[in-house]
């Protein structure tokens, strides 16, 4: 069944007119989930079936049309609040958790390390105990993976990945949604990386394949994935029969893409590093000259905040650009994976098609 969205989508940024403009929203029968998330933790989607990611995705899809574009009032999180930890800085992370968190009702708590420096003022036993004794959950953007490992360890809330050195869960959601509102599917699609072997790299791999996706990656010699995630990402191509490439050449990468995705070349922490990686870069910057490779109806997509290195404005402000309504739905993505976690709500929207 096809539903008439198009203010859903204006939405999402798809421009009228274009040749790349989609006008409707695919959805396939009402089916009742047996997907069951309440009181889990979200660390990374290596943890997630393919069909529990698609059950977040179609819950955004469900919040989304309920609220913005129907107007409801939906106090899903009243009387619920979430602690959010914050090692590193972020927009769209904080702004996205602290908005959707207070439209359903809750009440964010956001922590700096000037208010909470874990492991340093007090052990990761005790913040994760005392948190989960005043709030409902906690979403905690670290440094290091290992942390996250122990708070869901200690705690008696869900714990959330908000980031950390390995992986970035609930950017990938967004990218999803994103993906699946332009084309109405994700089953089909060749998506392209190009760029580091980073933590956005790694959420990508431990997923891409659960949706039929296949994944062609190009990193410079030196900074590939992480040879462990590599090797789970081949096991999940070959149970999911999709394909997996990985390559140092930025062109062969593009080559038949459906979606052309980058990230920062220097991420928080290696700003000591900036010189060599520039250097090391070289000739990875997304550019139309990779759009001519890949496949007629390319996109591209960058988690942001973007450099002119990594992408030059004719690709980044193109209508193929979908970076906005990605940047956007950073918060849609992170309302779902809260009621999801926290609450025993259902999806009104009947499935996406995925």
């Amino acid at each position: 069944m096809l539903f008439n969205l198009s203010t859903l989508l204006r939405s999402a940024g798809v421009r009228q007119g274009s040749r790349l403009a989609v006008r409707t929203f695919q959805c396939g029968k009402s089916v009742q989930s047996n997907v069951q998330l309440k009181g889990r933790h979200l660390l990374t989607l290596k943890d997630f079936t393919g069909e529990e990611i698609k059950y977040l995705l179609w819950l955004s899809a469900d919040l989304k049309y309920r609220i913005k574009q129907k107007g409801e009032y939906l106090p899903l999180l009243q009387g619920k609040s979430l602690s959010m930890i914050f090692e590193k800085r972020s927009t769209r992370t904080r702004l996205s958790t602290e908005t959707g968190f207070a439209l359903l009702g809750g009440h964010p708590c956001f922590l700096t390390t000037q208010d909470i420096h874990l492991g340093v003022n007090e052990s990761l036993t005790d913040t994760a105990r005392v948190l989960s004794s005043m709030t409902d959950a906690i979403l905690a953007r670290v440094y290091k993976h290992s942390d996250l490992d122990h708070l869901a360890k200690e705690a008696s809330v869900p714990i959330v990945n908000g980031l950390s050195e390995m992986y970035h869960p609930i950017q990938i959601l967004a990218d999803y949604l994103t993906l699946q509102e332009h084309y109405g599917y994700l089953k089909g699609l060749t998506l392209s990386w190009i760029g580091d072997g980073n933590n956005i790299l790694h959420s990508i791999m431990m997923s891409a394949a659960k949706f039929g996706m296949n994944l062609q990656v190009a990193t410079p010699k030196g900074y590939e994935p992480d040879p462990g995630i590599t090797k789970l990402a081949e096991q999940y191509a070959k149970e999911h029969g999709t394909k997996l490439s990985l390559t140092f050449d930025p062109m062969e990468a593009a080559q038949g893409s459906n979606v052309l995705i980058t990230d920062t070349w220097v991420s928080m922490g290696q700003e000591e590093e900036k010189k060599k990686r520039l250097q090391d870069f070289q000739g990875y910057q997304i550019t139309m000259k990779m759009g001519k490779v890949a496949a007629p109806n390319w996109t591209f997509l960058h988690c942001l905040p973007r450099k002119p290195e990594e992408v030059d404005d004719e690709v980044f402000y193109c209508p193929r650009s979908l970076v906005f309504p990605e940047a956007e739905n950073r918060k849609w993505t992170i309302m779902a994976v809260m009621v999801s976690l926290l609450t025993d709500y259902s999806p009104q929207l009947q499935k996406p098609t995925f």
